[in-house]
Order: structure tokens, then C-alpha cells, then sequence
């Protein structure tokens, strides 16, 4: 498959067929895809909330600057960020290392200990601000493969995260949103897809030293 070909194919579509389901062995690819994510140390503090609610997605439509393409989507997914990393969840992160690579505990002890030490020192905001920019990562990676799979998207950071975390009980999880991506497949009729793609000619983006 051409990559360039399907990432020129991707825009951020502003009207969805609402009729169109996203196959579920698509959607496994995109679940699978954000679980293998690249995040800062390997320890993964963001979730993934899938939404396939009608119901559910026109109420949140209010908190999403009435964007109706959160009603309209197959599914929308709400990209979350932890709200608690702490020795708990680190030491969670190096068990599941040992019990995959059985790396002796001698050898991850000193970069067990050093990020348990310096979560303990950062403020909340500090780690909640760390684990957005690995949501983005997530995000990013997400856009690429929905294009690659030939599933339309359209990234928001318009919305209201505190009514979106009412309304899911997020909190309840000690869970955050901070993004949000409906997806599914682009309306007929949606003139937007049939827009050349704007941006800066590649000599004016790349620096090469």
C-alpha cells in the first residue's frame, strides 16, 4: 500500500456516514495499534475509551462545541491520560517486564528506582501534562493507521473535558480525557473530501544539516 498515496487520501472529516459501521476487525487493528503505541519509558499512562452509543454520542455533542460528527461517527474515542502514576503503577510496569523478558530484578532495580523517585518529586500537573503529550503520541499513531485502514477520522481538541469526564464517570477510573477522535467512514456529500490538502512545500518543512 502506498502510505504517502493514504495519508494524502486522510482529512479531518466534518460529516460522517452515519448508516456505516467500522468493521469489528478494523476496529481490533486501531484498538491493537494504540496498545502498541511508543510512550515515554514504555509505561503506557493513557486509556482508550470506545464509544459505540448512539444514544451516548448525541448527548456529548453539546460538550463537543456541537460538532456533530460525534453523533454521526460509527464511534468516538476518547483518548484518557492516568491521573495517578505512582510506585504502584511503576512497579506494575516493571513486573509485566520481568514476567515477559525475565530480566533479573538486579538489573531493572536501579531504573525502577530512579522513576519511582522522580514521579514522587513532579507535581500533578507535571504528570498530568507528561502523560498528555503521550496521549498526542497515541493520537498521531492512531490518524496514521485509520488512514493506512482506509477509516476516516477527525481529531478534536474541542470539547469539554471536565463534562466529558461527568458524563463517562471517568473519574470513578482515576481517568482524565483529553482528546477525542470519532471515526468511521466520510458522508458522500461532505465537500470538505474533495479539498486539496494544505500544506507547506516540503522544502520549507525539512532541514537538512
Amino acid at each position: 500500500m502506498d502510505i504517502i498515496k493514504q495519508l494524502q487520501w486522510r482529512y479531518a472529516t466534518k460529516k460522517f456516514d452515519n448508516t456505516r459501521q467500522i468493521e469489528d476487525n478494523k476496529l481490533q487493528i486501531l484498538l491493537e495499534a494504540f496498545n502498541l503505541t511508543a510512550t515515554s519509558y514504555g509505561l503506557q499512562p493513557v486509556k482508550l475509551v470506545v464509544i459505540n452509543n448512539k444514544t451516548l454520542q448525541r448527548e456529548l455533542v453539546a460538550a463537543s462545541m456541537n460538532q456533530e460528527q460525534i453523533a454521526q461517527a460509527s464511534h468516538v474515542l476518547v483518548f484518557c491520560i492516568e491521573t495517578t502514576i505512582d510506585s504502584v503503577f511503576v512497579e506494575n510496569y516493571f513486573n509485566r517486564v520481568q514476567d515477559l523478558r525475565e530480566t533479573p530484578d538486579a538489573v531493572l532495580k536501579p531504573f525502577k528506582d530512579f522513576l519511582i523517585s522522580d514521579f514522587e518529586n513532579k507535581e500533578q500537573i507535571q504528570i498530568e501534562n507528561w502523560a498528555t503529550k503521550q496521549a498526542y503520541l497515541a493520537l498521531g499513531n492512531m490518524l496514521t493507521v485509520c488512514a493506512l485502514e482506509h477509516i476516516d477520522a477527525c481529531p478534536m481538541e474541542g470539547f469539554k473535558p471536565d463534562t466529558y469526564d461527568r458524563i463517562l464517570k471517568l473519574s470513578e477510573k482515576g481517568l482524565k480525557s483529553v482528546l477525542v477522535l470519532p471515526i468511521g467512514y466520510r458522508a458522500s456529500d461532505d465537500l470538505f473530501s474533495e479539498l486539496k490538502k494544505v500544506r507547506k512545500p516540503i522544502a520549507d518543512s525539512i532541514i537538512h544539516i
